[in-house]
């Protein structure tokens, strides 16, 4: 049961992070304190490890990666989407952002901020965040 409700909030997760932004808009990377970087071995990409915390009534940009990102909830809270659909992350989910696909665009709401631990493997020297293509 406990995994029926995880895919199930991974694919409200995925369809709020492919929608469009609206609200008071931040850019990704001003909410993320970094904090480790190093080469992944053997290839032309790094590994960034970061804490990332929006605070309610912010909203987290609409934008891609290049390469790939798990994040890690740290403390409950709730999203919203631009359809005005509410998600709700619990302590412990977790998931991956796929290279280049757009998600975001999601905005925080309730009194909790959203905090979660990010791990970004991605290609040595772009950008970490980019606007979607």
């Amino acid at each position: 049961m406990r995994t029926a409700k995880a895919w199930i909030l991974a694919a409200g997760l995925t369809l709020a992070f492919v929608s469009a932004a609206s609200a008071q808009s931040v850019d990704p990377g001003s909410r993320r304190q970094e904090l480790k970087r190093a080469p992944l071995t053997g290839t032309n990409m790094e590994v960034v490890i970061s804490a990332v915390e929006y605070k309610p009534g912010e909203t987290l940009d609409r934008h891609i990666h290049h390469g790939e990102e798990a994040f890690y909830v740290l403390a409950p809270a709730t999203v919203q989407t631009p359809d005005g659909k509410e998600i709700k992350f619990v302590p412990g989910f977790a998931a991956i952002n796929a290279r280049d696909v757009p998600h975001g665009g999601v905005k925080i709401v309730g009194d909790a901020p959203f905090k979660y631990i990010a791990v970004h493997i991605v290609d040595k020297g772009a950008p970490l965040y980019d606007a979607p293509k």
